[in-house]
């Protein structure tokens, strides 16, 4: 269409560049990106300008009107439930036992059975039924065991230890201080308490012990709780 000779071997391309440089300007801002045109026109793009334009406008509309999209919250992890302790079955000392060592009795005898017993360390299980008398008053339609019930049970279970390591004759085991005691979460009716004492201090009659009740592993309870032994 023209007798004038190209001016470089290539002008046609270059001439195809120029119109996109000059068709992006009219965007009116920089424009930064990697751009790949095959056979292009300025129809097509003063079209993408368009389409660059209109996203523009609706990212700035949502920045400035719209709330951000809300974030998926994370899943809580899971607690970790702790397998059952296969000892804790196991019976060293049943009631009719324990009722020998120590004079506690219905309704005030809070242990069923000892399932660990050496020489500074005893385990026993209490099991909550709905059938517990205090049920009644604490709390009527929400059952709770008293937290006081709990200390008295780790006092029994810790009494158990001390008249088991002690001579063979009547002795009593009185309850003389609790210390760094604390409740972590109620014990419910079906839950089972497994009472840990642990002998820290012994020195004649008298006996200091780290306790703890447990309901599936988890420590709702724990005290250290200071006894004497009696003759009867």
């Amino acid at each position: 269409m023209t007798t004038e000779p190209l001016r470089y071997p290539d002008e046609f391309v270059r001439h195809k560049m120029l119109d996109i440089v000059g068709d992006l300007s009219l965007l009116g801002r920089p424009f930064q990106g990697h751009l790949v045109a095959v056979r292009p026109s300025h129809a097509a793009n003063c079209e993408l300008v368009r389409l660059i334009d209109a996203q523009m406008r609706k990212s700035a509309a949502g920045q400035t009107f719209g709330p951000p999209p809300e974030q998926p919250k994370p899943a809580a992890p899971e607690k970790p439930v702790l397998p059952p302790d296969p000892s804790l079955d196991a019976c060293v000392l049943d009631v009719v036992k324990i009722m020998e060592l120590i004079p506690h009795r219905y309704p005030f005898l809070l242990v069923d059975r000892i399932a660990k017993l050496d020489a500074n360390h005893i385990v026993g299980i209490k099991n909550v039924t709905m059938n517990e008398p205090y049920f009644q008053g604490h709390f009527p339609g929400h059952p709770i065991m008293p937290g006081v019930l709990q200390l008295e049970a780790m006092a029994q279970v810790a009494g158990v230890l001390m008249r088991a390591r002690a001579d063979a004759k009547p002795q009593l085991a009185y309850f003389m201080a609790a210390e760094e005691v604390k409740w972590r979460r109620p014990v419910l009716p079906g839950d089972t308490l497994a009472i840990e004492v642990e002998l820290i201090k012994a020195r004649g009659k008298i006996g200091k012990a780290k306790c703890a009740c447990k309901v599936r592993g988890e420590i709702v309870s724990e005290a250290e709780v200071t006894f004497m032994l009696r003759d009867v």
